[in-house]
Parts: structure tokens; sequence; C-alpha cells
């Protein structure tokens, strides 16, 4: 069976019905396009590029986020790359996958199954948390994808997870979610709203109220979803299973496969990922340079998108002359 894209309007209105979107969620200047395939239906955002002929870029979001929070690192290299940005298997407007697999590798084959339809590749990948163990994954087996990779807080395993961190991952056991569900149920959407940020972010306040209204809508939304819970317990568990995998299953024996240029970023006050983590993977990813943001949460691309957009684009620069120079 052959991929099909549903192009324009009709995949954007198809997209919305099915999981109950606004279209508000479409930000001025975005598309919102479905491509299906064997099993599943991916949500995939964009923006037109500045100009044609500009190389093609994928964003991966993280676990509980989605395409739109790539919006605006979007639209600063929308002058350099030819960019989209997709919704993995059951977050943001994509349904879940026929297979309820959420695991890091099912992710990754979504990844490469969307490359691979697209006809885009190599691209310059970039991840965030969980999308950046997938990209880790995606790099490591398929390097002809990828040109380059840019990973922000990558969910890579850690010996000693920071205490913030412990209630994600608590979402794996079973009957937690359950639980959670049970002691936040008088929460109000601005409640779960501001602790998600207070989570993810270094210092929530950089987030405007047009932008908080945008977050709580967005909660709203995707907790009305019947499917919600689901998606993030297995995907929490996909994360947790991955982390115990050794040899050559493990995610850091992967980051040392990787043959693309890479850029990581890390937050100095990430509640996620610990900061010390970004020594480990400086040190895995060969020939890695690193952005270290003493200030930033987890998600940098929204906390501080010039500062990552910069980086980008001195890692382009520079692979650019090289391969000029080869």
């Amino acid at each position: 069976m052959s991929s099909t894209e549903l192009p324009g309007i009709r995949a954007v209105a198809e997209v919305l019905q099915a999981t109950g979107a606004s279209p508000a969620a479409v930000l001025p200047g975005e598309e919102l396009r479905g491509v299906a395939l064997p099993g599943l239906t991916l949500a995939v955002r964009s923006r037109p590029p500045a100009r044609e002929g500009l190389p093609p870029a994928l964003y991966v979001h993280g676990l509980g986020g989605s395409s739109a929070n790539w919006s605006a690192l979007m639209a600063l290299l929308a002058a350099d790359l030819d960019a989209e940005a997709v919704d993995l298997p059951g977050f943001g407007h994509s349904p879940p996958p026929d297979d309820g697999n959420y695991s890091i590798s099912a992710h990754a084959r979504a990844v490469v199954r969307l490359l691979e339809a697209r006809g885009r590749g190599p691209v310059h990948l970039f991840g965030n948390s969980l999308g950046g163990s997938v990209v880790t994954r995606v790099a490591a087996f398929r390097p002809d994808l990828v040109r380059t990779l840019t990973l922000i807080s990558p969910a890579l395993p850690e010996r000693r997870p920071q205490l913030s961190a412990v209630p994600t991952g608590l979402l794996a056991v079973p009957g937690a979610a359950a639980f959670f569900r049970r002691a936040t149920r008088n929460w109000t959407a601005e409640r779960r709203t501001r602790e998600v940020l207070t989570l993810c972010y270094g210092d929530p306040a950089r987030v405007d109220p047009d932008g908080f209204r945008a977050a709580v809508a967005e909660y709203e939304r995707r907790l009305g979803l019947p499917y919600f819970w689901d998606v993030m317990t297995r995907s929490a568990r996909g994360v947790v299973d991955a982390y115990t995998l050794g040899g050559q299953h493990s995610l850091w024996r992967q980051a040392e496969r990787v043959l693309a240029p890479t850029l990581l970023v890390y937050g100095g006050r990430d509640r996620l990922v610990s900061f010390r983590m970004a020594g480990r993977a400086s040190s895995a990813f060969r020939g890695s340079r690193l952005l270290a943001l003493p200030e930033a949460g987890h998600v940098a691309m929204m906390e501080y998108p010039d500062a990552v957009a910069r980086a980008f684009r001195e890692l382009l620069h520079e692979t650019t002359a090289d391969a000029g120079r080869s």
C-alpha cells in the first residue's frame, strides 16, 4: 500500500475533525495537513519557505507536546530551511496508531516512514525530549536520512534522574495515570497548564498572556480526547523501557553511532533532563557542539528560540562550507 498525502484545505479539515481541534491551532502563516500511511495518519505543520531550494528539515516534539512547540523556531529559520514539524502518533492532531505502539522504536519508525513518504531526506533533524531520543535512533540507523542533528534536552538515560522528573516517569507504572486523574479531577485547565509550564520552563513568566491562553485551550482540547491518558501512559512507558535497554539497543550506544554533525542544547534550569548530562552527551555524539543556556528550562526552542536559531545557523553554515570543500 502506498502512502497518500492529503493536500491543502481538505487535509486540514479532516485532521481537525478527527482530533476535535480548533482552527485556531493553525497559526498565521502555517499550514496543517495529514499524511496517511499504512496503520497511522500523521499531522504535519509547515510554513512556506522564504524561497525555493532551501534544505529540508523536520522537527519532532517531546512527551505531551506537539508540532506547535516548534512554531517560534520554525518562523525564525524560515529563511534557512524548508521545514515541517510532525505530531507523533497520538499527540497534537495525529490520531493514535492502529497498533497502539508508542515505544521509542515505533515513533522512530513513524518518522522514517514520513521522511520516505515525503521524499525529503536527508533532512536537518530536530528533536526535543522524547523527540530527542526518537531522532537519535533515526540518525543512528538511517544516516542516509539525516544531514544534521539538533537535540534540545534529549531524553537519554540518566543513572540519577532529578526528583522533579520522577512523577513523569511514574506515569509508566500501571495504575499511576488513573491515580493521577483522580487526584487532580478538580484541577482547572489553568492550573494544569501552570503546572506544566512550571515544569518545562526555566521562567514561566516568559510565556505571554496570549500564549498562556492558547496553552490552556490546547490542554482542554487534549484532555477531552478519549485516548489522552492512554497515549501519555504508553509513551512514558516507552521512554522508561528504552532507558533500561543495554548493548546495541542502548540509546547511548546509538548516540555513539551517529555520523551527522550534531548540535546539543541544554538548559541550566531544566527540571526534567539534568544539565549535567550535557557533558556525557558531548562525549557520546562525535564532533558535536554544545549550546548551554543557564536560564533555560526543558523547551529552549520555545523559551530562547533566537539563541537556538543562531546556534543552528552556525552549524548549518559550517556543514555547508565543509560540503563545498569536499
